[in-house]
């Protein structure tokens, strides 16, 4: 059964971004880069997908044993909580490559400063400036008391 790797993802294998002196933010070249890595996740993502489909019809069994069918069925039901989110991911990532094609890329949503290169390397699909992310995790602890 393949498992959830928790600390594996496709845009961890890259090698980071570095700009030249002078270097424009959100160039063409960094812009290729960042689609790049969002790419090459959905494609892990998506590969991961068919493994799930796969493994679930080749290894659906009835078990005579309650207890057999009751632990595959939690495990089936774990896998696809996993995949779920991966679902959600995906669609996170179409969206943030919908913004690079859009040029909107990498810019703060909320205060419109430069969200930094190392922020998006290492999450790609950021909208927002530490700060303002920061602020927006303050209030959300704040108002869950």
């Amino acid at each position: 059964m393949p498992t959830a790797k928790a600390d594996s993802s496709a845009f961890r294998d890259f090698t980071p971004y570095e700009p030249g002196p002078g270097e424009a933010y959100m160039n063409a070249e960094q812009l290729v880069h960042f689609l790049k890595i969002l790419q090459d996740w959905r494609t892990n993502l998506m590969e991961e997908v068919d493994r799930t489909v796969n493994h679930l019809q080749d290894e659906a069994s009835n078990f005579p044993d309650p207890l057999d069918r009751a632990v595959q069925e939690e495990e089936f039901g774990i896998e696809l909580r996993t995949r779920d989110r991966e679902r959600r991911l995906i669609k996170k990532i179409n969206e943030t490559i919908d913004r690079i094609d859009q040029d909107d890329y990498g810019y703060c949503d909320t205060c419109g400063v430069e969200i930094g290169l190392r922020r998006l390397e290492a999450r790609p699909t950021a909208t927002q400036c530490v700060d303002c992310k920061s602020l927006d995790e303050l209030r959300e602890r704040q108002l869950r008391g």
